[in-house]
């Protein structure tokens, strides 16, 4: 899938968002400042934000990975430099988070909760090695918030994300908080 010392930096979001919306340019804004930071975009590979943060990378001339699975019917985005192809949800997810040496969630559904999710407690349990899990954009703060007010969601546990309003915030997380982190 990728050399040593690619640093690859996952995108999560939904699929359902157009052009048009928020997400979808932030994603794309996201992608060419990574491309043009050096870092590799890696996304579950299909369409909204995935295919925005992937269509920006790729446009800038940078690599671009998409984690696919063989059950889903519809197609790949065509902005991909390399198909890694999966199984199964549990190989997607795992192949999303193991090389990555940062993550940026923007708006989506409950497959983004889940891959957030999944991050957050693996950083919590030193399971991974600490990395940036940013979210971005204005719906995330609102949402943790009621996560703490509802589960059993710490502030020492809110410590461990980043929140981002713009995608040049986001970016620039990733740059001061990936530099250490190995793979």
């Amino acid at each position: 899938m990728s050399d040593s010392n690619e640093r690859i930096v996952t995108i999560f979001g939904g699929s359902k968002c157009r052009e048009t919306d928020l997400e979808y340019e932030q994603a794309l804004c996201v992608g060419e400042l990574l491309a043009d930071a050096g870092f590799t975009v890696c996304t579950g590979g299909y369409a909204g934000v995935m295919e925005a943060a992937s269509r920006g990378a790729h446009e800038r001339g940078g690599r671009v990975l998409g984690i696919t699975m063989n059950q889903f019917k519809s197609e790949p985005n065509r902005y991909l430099t390399e198909k890694v192809p999966s199984e199964h949800f549990y190989e997607r997810l795992q192949r999303l988070i193991t090389r990555s040496v940062g993550y940026i969630a923007l708006r989506g559904g409950m497959g983004t909760v889940t891959e957030i999710s999944l991050v957050w407690n693996k950083l919590q349990t030193r399971v991974l090695e600490p990395r940036p899990l940013i979210l971005l954009g204005d719906c995330w703060p609102p949402i943790v918030n009621e996560w703490q007010r509802h589960l059993a969601v710490s502030d020492n546990d809110v410590q461990i994300l980043d929140f981002a309003s713009t995608p040049e915030e986001a970016v620039a997380i990733i740059k001061e908080k990936s530099n250490g982190v190995v793979v």
